[in-house]
Formats: C-alpha cells, sequence, structure tokens
C-alpha cells in the first residue's frame, strides 16, 4: 500500500505491539478473569474500529466506551461481544440501546428509573450495568462508606427491581489505584466498599453475572481487585497509568506519531521565529518546518520545548507551535531535505520522544498525549513493519 499520498503528517499503529499487549494483560489476570477492553476516546487516539477488530480476533470478552456514538461505530463495523457505555445516555435513545444490543451504566435511580420508562414505551428490554460510587465521587450510587451511605442499597434494590432493565452487573472506578503506595490505603477502602456493596445486595437476594471494579492500575497492581472482569485501558496501547512505576506487564508503545519536512532555510543570527518572537538565533542556523500544529493534537505548549527527531538526531522545537505548522533546529543534522521523515513521538527508539516525554514536558499525562493526536491525522496500521489498512476520518 503507498503511504506518498498521506506522507504530510500521520500516526502509524503498530497491529504487532497491541497483539502482543493484549496477550500480555491476558496472561497476567489469568484465565478465569473476562478482559474488558476499554476503546473510548476512538481507541485512547489509536482508532476504535481497528483496535476493537483485533481485540475482538484475540479473544475480548467484553468493550466499553464514553457514549453511545462509539458504541455505534462499534457495532456498524461488526463487533459482536458486549459494549457497555460507561457514561450518560439520553433515556430517549433506549429503543437505540435495545436494537443494537447495548449496554448502559446506570448510576442514580432517578436515571434508573428514566430509563426503564423509557424501555417501557419503546416496548424493549435493557441490559445495564448498576455504577456505584466508591470514592471517585464523579458519578454512581453513592458506597463509599458504610453504614453512612446504606441508604444507597436501597436505591440500587429499587433500580434492579424496575421493569424492562436486566441487571446483568455492577461496577466501580478506582481513583488512585496508579499511585503506588501512597494510593494503597485509598484504593484499599475503595475496595472493601465495593465488596461490601456486592455483599449487602446479595443478603437483598440480589446477584450479577459481571462485577467489576478493577481498571489498568488495578490490574497491574491490585490483583485482589479482578473479581470477574477486568477493565484495561492505556496498558493495551503499551502505556502505563503510572509512568514513575516499574510496570507489572511487560508493554510496547503502539503508536508513532510522524511528519514531514515541509521547508529548509538558512536563519541568519538575530532572527526570530513564528508567533511572539519567543526564539532568537543566536547564530547562524538551519531551520525546518513541518506541518504539524496544535490541529494535529501536538500542543502548543510544547512551544520552544523538547524535539522531534529528523534521521534519528534530534531537533529541537523553535518558537511557537502553529495551528498547522512548527519549526525545528536541524543545524547539526547533515542533509536534511523536503521530504524527510520526521518522528514527533514514538518508543524512545532511535533517540525518538515518548508521549511519557512530551507529556512531563506539558504537565499532563500520557493518556491526553495520545488521544490529543487530531482526526485529520490519517491513521497508517502496521503488521511486521507492513502496511495493512489506512484510516482517514474527514
Amino acid at each position: 500500500m503507498e503511504l506518498d499520498i498521506i506522507k504530510r503528517t500521520w500516526a502509524e499503529v503498530d497491529l504487532c505491539a497491541l497483539e502482543e499487549n493484549f496477550k500480555a494483560i491476558r496472561a497476567h489476570i489469568g484465565k478465569d478473569t473476562k478482559l474488558c477492553c476499554v476503546v473510548k476516546a476512538d481507541g485512547y487516539g489509536h482508532g476504535a474500529v481497528e483496535v476493537a477488530k483485533l481485540y475482538s480476533c484475540l479473544g475480548a470478552d467484553f468493550f466499553a466506551v464514553s457514549n453511545i456514538d462509539e458504541a455505534l461505530e462499534l457495532r456498524e463495523h461488526g463487533i459482536k461481544e458486549p459494549v457497555l457505555i460507561l457514561g450518560y445516555t439520553p433515556v430517549a435513545l433506549a429503543l437505540t440501546l435495545a436494537e443494537n444490543n447495548i449496554t448502559q451504566a446506570v448510576y442514580g435511580l432517578d436515571y434508573a428509573k428514566g430509563l426503564s420508562e423509557a424501555a417501557q414505551i419503546a416496548g424493549v428490554e435493557l441490559d445495564v450495568h448498576i455504577k456505584v460510587d466508591t470514592g471517585m465521587s464523579r458519578i454512581g450510587f453513592m458506597c463509599q462508606s458504610f453504614p453512612e451511605d446504606n441508604a444507597s442499597i436501597d436505591e440500587i434494590v429499587k433500580a434492579c427491581s424496575l421493569p424492562h432493565l436486566n441487571t446483568r452487573g455492577i461496577m466501580a472506578h478506582f481513583a488512585v489505584s496508579d499511585e503506588g503506595e501512597e494510593g494503597k490505603e485509598y484504593t484499599l477502602r475503595q475496595l472493601r466498599a465495593f465488596e461490601h456493596t456486592v455483599q449487602a445486595l446479595a443478603q437483598r437476594g440480589i446477584s450479577f453475572e459481571v462485577v467489576h471494579h478493577a481498571n489498568s492500575g488495578a490490574v497491574e497492581y491490585y490483583k485482589d481487585s479482578y473479581m470477574s472482569l477486568v477493565r484495561a485501558g492505556i496498558i493495551l496501547y503499551g502505556l502505563t497509568p503510572n509512568p514513575s512505576l516499574p510496570s507489572e506487564i511487560k508493554l510496547r508503545p503502539a503508536l508513532t506519531l510522524k511528519t514531514t519536512v515541509a521547508f529548509v532555510k538558512k536563519l541568519r543570527k538575530g532572527s526570530t521565529v513564528s508567533y511572539g518572537r519567543t526564539f532568537e538565533a543566536k547564530e547562524d542556523m538551519v531551520v525546518a518546518t513541518v506541518p504539524i500544529g496544535y490541529a494535529d493534537g501536538y500542543f502548543r505548549s510544547l512551544s520552544d520545548k523538547g524535539y522531534m527527531t529528523v534521521k534519528g538526531q534530534k531537533a529541537r522545537i523553535l518558537g511557537r507551535v502553529c495551528m498547522d505548522q512548527t519549526v525545528i533546529d536541524v543545524t547539526d543534522i547533515e542533509d536534511v531535505k523536503i521530504g524527510d521523515e520526521v518522528v514527533v513521538f514514538s518508543n524512545g527508539e532511535n533517540n525518538t520522544p515518548t508521549a511519557n516525554e512530551l507529556a512531563a514536558l506539558t504537565d499532563t499525562i500520557n493518556y491526553e498525549i495520545v488521544c490529543a493526536v487530531s482526526k485529520r491525522v490519517p491513521r497508517v496500521y502496521l503488521k511486521n513493519g507492513e502496511i495493512v489498512d489506512v484510516m482517514y476520518k474527514l
């Protein structure tokens, strides 16, 4: 497959790395624990459809997404496994949920009632998972502390008894499972609250097919939290939720962002670069302009920070990152010319920056770096170094 037609700025997704990560996670959690692959935010920037197809072939048990649009995209592209929406769906879309066999998280009694009524009007049955709040304080039936939150048990019982709702599962989310010893006490507190909730409901005659609390951090560091299913997110893509901690699983980053040298010029001493003239040349230089900017997902906060690599050598960022273009220093890199490949971030091999490095420079997390790669950047899928597919979102 020819790459030249898209060789402006593009993202390469290594399907072999994704497969290795999936298998490493599967081996780590054991054969008795189901694996839910979280593919929200377009598969953390990797392309939800392509990665879900791969995980489906590898034996994924479940998929999780943020919203109904993401769920429908999977269904439209042939994903048959259960798909769970983790966030809000308007109750008016109950029929759409049912027709597409999509499972909805239910996180409060009023929402459960609304969904039940909408399903009844549509004449359908909906599969739902009860979402409880054990310490995130985001969404969910309040189950952070007992006996203070005993009333929530009554509310969950009422939600589970509503017509047209099939309560297949119960779930919660950890807040600091990726923060090592600092987060251990709070994580175990959340786990105890969840276990208490499940046991209290069992005593009321309510049980669930699927029970899950473990996210990526817990998959790595809290085996006691696995229960019947774990939700693997960022680790599927070869990144750890906390790069400062040693990973318990051998992972390989799958996403490489690349661009191209669009222009090369000599810059005289005293010349300034880009908006705001934040960089001034202290000597004669050679600079290259590359067609990537914050509209492609390369943050403006990287202005005058960090580097890209050209021919395996570091080329620092000069001046402000623009919407569509960035200037880099190629003074010490021999014979740079238009069309040369530039690595924006990758897995750290051959001097390439990593998503973790860019995150550190911009005071964010690696999740945001990969998710930010915009839809106008084509995804090129590689297997054993060969292009097998190209996905455009424009």
